[in-house]
């Protein structure tokens, strides 16, 4: 690409490109991509791999860690060209929009340089070990530990709800490794090597049947110090800025977002016409209203995304102000499923395969996005705190050392 190359130009060339290297497909209909089967994420590797040869992996990312360097309307307009093609779109979370931007804002030039390229080049997957089995929504509560015993760190704990671990590389893993300090300033980042022998991980059957979530226990598993990410004691910078990129990429924000669309199956939004036409309810006022106001949220929550977006990149909203699109997405799907299976009726419990029952399976999945990239909760908090300015709210752990703080049943 020559340095002097316009938006309009390089779409042009990657609407050449796109035609004579990738499957097309109907972006109405696109092929599914089941997150919870090695298949898809052998796919999307195979297709990463094409976009880096064709000098169209990372748009937005440096070009010393394997980008492009460019900016996110030159993103946007690929996404646009792309839209008609298949892509390896289950690849965007986490690995490049959380778990790579994350790298590139707090890592080390090797791991940047090691990690970002590998992704882009399709030869790495990375996930997020951050939720534990008793921490609920206090990710700084945290009691995974992590201990230094000479040049080495050695891991020990669990973590839960990791999304797509079975098919990672490598995991971003936040470890206590000071008791005796506050519970915000004691932990540590690393990244830790899914395949390492002390990881067992199993995979966690959801009431939809989908099994994309993870729960893996770590037992006296070892990493150097390069595989701290940030600074010892200052992981809590990291899961920050990490949080930041998560509530983007769940709301569909983030300008390190490759390719644009649905990976087929359940996240293909719902044919709210056809649903009509199938259920019988074409002529119902009332079904028709449930419909309309579920179209409208959508409208809205796609306009939000370009306006918050835009506004967070040039300084007029805060960083936090992200979480106002992932607050919104959330209350969108759910508005968006509530109708969908208002209007279905019994034919989303008990109907045949097809839209109607397929609505009702996207219904059991729809509490996720109310609590995926924090809950909704801990969002409007955010959002009150870190947007609007309001009094941080009461915690009565706040400036205590951790191993004095009371957990479960004490006292």
């Amino acid at each position: 690409m020559s340095s002097g190359e316009s938006v309009a130009e390089f779409a042009a060339r990657a609407r050449a490109w796109l035609a004579e290297n990738m499957p097309p497909i109907d972006p109405e209909a696109p092929p599914a991509m089941p997150r919870d089967a090695e298949d898809s994420w052998q796919r999307a590797r195979e297709l990463q791999k094409r976009l880096y040869a064709g000098g169209f992996a990372g748009i937005c990312f440096p070009r010393e860690y394997g980008g492009l360097g460019l900016d996110y309307e030159h993103q946007q307009a690929f996404d646009a060209e792309s839209r008609c093609y298949e892509m390896p779109l289950i690849l965007n979370v986490p690995t490049f929009t959380i778990c790579c931007a994350t790298l590139l804002d707090t890592g080390s030039e090797d791991q940047k340089k090691q990690h970002i390229a590998a992704a882009l080049r399709g030869d790495e997957i990375l996930v997020q070990l951050l939720s534990e089995p008793s921490g609920g929504s206090d990710l700084a509560g945290v009691i995974t530990r992590a201990e230094r015993r000479g040049d080495r760190w050695i891991i020990n704990g669990a973590k839960t709800w990791s999304t797509s671990a079975f098919a990672a590389d490598y995991g971003l893993c936040l470890a206590r490794t000071d008791w005796e300090v506050p519970k915000h300033d004691g932990l540590t980042m690393f990244l830790v090597p899914i395949k390492h022998p002390g990881i067992t991980l199993r995979r966690i059957i959801q009431v939809s049947g989908g099994a994309e979530f993870c729960e893996e226990f770590l037992d006296g598993v070892d990493v150097g110090a390069d595989a701290v990410v940030g600074e010892v004691n200052g992981g809590w910078a990291v899961a920050s800025r990490q949080l930041y990129h998560e509530r983007r990429a769940v709301g569909q924000g983030s300008e390190f977002a490759s390719g644009s669309g649905h990976e087929g199956g359940h996240t293909t939004p719902v044919d709210y016409p056809d649903l009509l036409r199938r259920t019988g309810h074409a002529d119902s006022e009332r079904a028709q209203e449930q419909a309309g106001r579920a179209l409208v949220h959508r409208a809205v929550a796609e306009q939000l995304i370009n306006h918050v977006s835009r506004s967070v990149r040039d300084g007029s909203l805060p960083p936090a102000g992200g979480t106002l699109i992932r607050l919104f997405h959330a209350e969108t799907v759910m508005v968006e499923m509530d109708a969908a299976l208002a209007i279905a009726g019994a034919s989303g419990v008990v109907g045949e395969v097809g839209e109607g029952l397929q609505t009702g399976l996207r219904y059991l999945s729809r509490q996720s996005v109310a609590i995926g990239g924090g809950t909704t909760e801990m969002a409007r908090n955010v959002i009150g705190e870190r947007v609007l300015n309001f009094p941080r709210e009461y915690a009565a752990d706040r400036g205590v050392p951790f191993n004095q703080v009371r957990h479960g049943k004490q006292g």
